[in-house]
């Protein structure tokens, strides 16, 4: 689960630019640093980056399918840099469509030499990077909207949720890998203990990458629709698709997977109106530089995911925040980068934004090294995070959401994992239950009630 976080410490080292503008602002550049390409296209040769804030002219847009996302031909306001780069890294000026600039065809930025065809008559929707859109079914009637605020933990198993009742969770996560022919009965004894212990259970059901494939698909939905049936109170349709761990590599596609949140929204649907559908949370990276078959960052797959219409089949949309080391309070100041991911109103404000639907957040930790020692290869970026700050950010993150009109749900990264050894995953880094029986966190959370 904290695996993929080995690419969310990615260093973006934050150099503000200056801009001479004088208007002319197009676009201006919203990550750390933006790739400027000699051609459109994700294998195009890097002449230089934009950094944070550069304000950009766009001279037009270049209309090829299949480039990984949307390109326009820049140049920073006052002169530099000319080359192309992804819009989704731009905020764009609000008068300004893309789709209505005019196309300039494919041609070597460094050369100079475009040429610029007309621009469409009419309003054209935007493309999204890498979508395949088509054979995905009307969604059925599904419950009521997904309203009000709950909290609660993913675990290991139920030794110690006493205390987790105590402080006001009243859900549980649990982690499911499926197969292709698996029975959903499997899981009935982890829906009847939760239930039976008075909390709400989210699965998060997860497949692997060489399963992947449209009649797979129909077998996945079968199964999730078989735990709706079975009480499951929310299902979590996969994990982190934007990466190759957990898709294939060279189909990463948030259209793809639309296609298996629809067929999967109905089934649930079909078998218990009440189960919440949560998309599967992405991975908050801009390790990739945008969007391509191979990996995509979070914020392009979630605008792919909404122009392929995932919005109509969840309740929720899975978001996953566990790279903090500062308050979750804080705007800025984060020593990595100022990147949207580096914090929780990054996070939360970004994804409410790209989607429009209420946030779940399927996971939502720091990570300590406090009675564990160093962090393993990857995670070193948490080692001054010490214990008592993972309690009061922990506590603090749940008022946050709670307050934020945005977040429907919090699931702590986790209530009681424990760490072996040598182990790559910091798993009980994360953990609210310490190795010595303590839980600093739980007495945080539960001040704030």
């Amino acid at each position: 689960m904290i695996k993929r976080l080995i690419i969310l410490s990615f260093l973006l080292l934050v150099i503000p630019s200056v801009s001479s503008a004088q208007g002319g602002v197009d676009g201006t550049v919203t990550t750390s640093e933006l790739n400027v390409r000699a051609l459109p296209g994700m294998d195009a040769a890097i002449l230089g980056k934009y950094t944070l804030g550069t304000q950009v002219t766009i001279e037009g847009r270049e209309d090829v399918q299949g480039n990984g996302g949307t390109w326009v031909l820049t140049t920073p306001v006052g002169g530099g840099l000319r080359g192309w780069v992804l819009v989704d890294y731009l905020q764009l000026r609000s008068d300004l469509n893309v789709n209505l600039m005019p196309v300039i065809a494919i041609a070597d930025a460094s050369s100079g030499q475009t040429v610029q065809q007309p621009a469409p008559a009419q309003e054209q929707p935007q493309t999204s990077p890498q979508t395949t859109t088509g054979n995905v079914p009307a969604p059925v009637a599904g419950g009521t909207p997904i309203r009000g605020f709950s909290y609660g933990a993913h675990i290991a198993g139920f030794d110690g949720t006493e205390l987790m009742s105590a402080i006001g969770m009243s859900w549980v996560k649990v982690q499911i890998r499926h197969s292709p022919g698996a029975n959903p009965g499997d899981a009935a004894g982890w829906i009847n203990d939760a239930h039976a212990r008075g909390f709400r259970i989210l699965l998060g059901v997860v497949g692997a990458p060489q399963n992947v494939s449209d009649a797979y698909f129909q077998d996945y939905a079968g199964y999730v629709g078989g735990l709706a049936a079975l009480g499951a109170d929310a299902i979590e349709v996969w994990n982190e698709p934007n990466l190759d761990r957990e898709w294939p590599n060279g189909q990463v596609d948030p259209g793809y997977y639309t296609r298996l949140l629809a067929v999967s929204y109905n089934a649930i649907k079909s078998n218990n109106r009440n189960t919440l559908v949560i998309s599967g949370a992405l991975a908050p990276t801009g390790f990739f530089g945008g969007c391509s078959a191979q990996g995509c960052d979070d914020l392009p797959y979630l605008r792919g995911m909404k122009s392929a219409g995932a919005a109509s089949y969840m309740d929720c949309v899975g978001a996953h925040y566990n790279e903090g080391i500062v308050s979750p309070r804080a705007t800025s100041g984060d020593p990595r980068s100022e990147y949207y991911t580096r914090y929780f109103y990054g996070m939360v404000n970004t994804y409410y934004g790209a989607i429009g639907k209420p946030i779940c957040f399927t996971e939502l930790g720091y990570v300590t090294p406090d009675g564990y020692g160093p962090m393993p290869p990857g995670f070193e970026w948490g080692n001054n995070n010490s214990l008592g700050e993972q309690a009061q950010w922990l506590a603090d993150s749940i008022s946050l959401a709670a307050g934020s009109g945005k977040v429907r749900l919090v699931i702590v990264w986790n209530f009681n994992f424990r760490t072996d050894p040598g182990a790559p995953d910091p798993a009980g880094g994360y953990a609210m239950l310490r190795p010595d029986g303590s839980c600093p966190a739980c007495d945080a959370i539960g001040r704030r009630r």
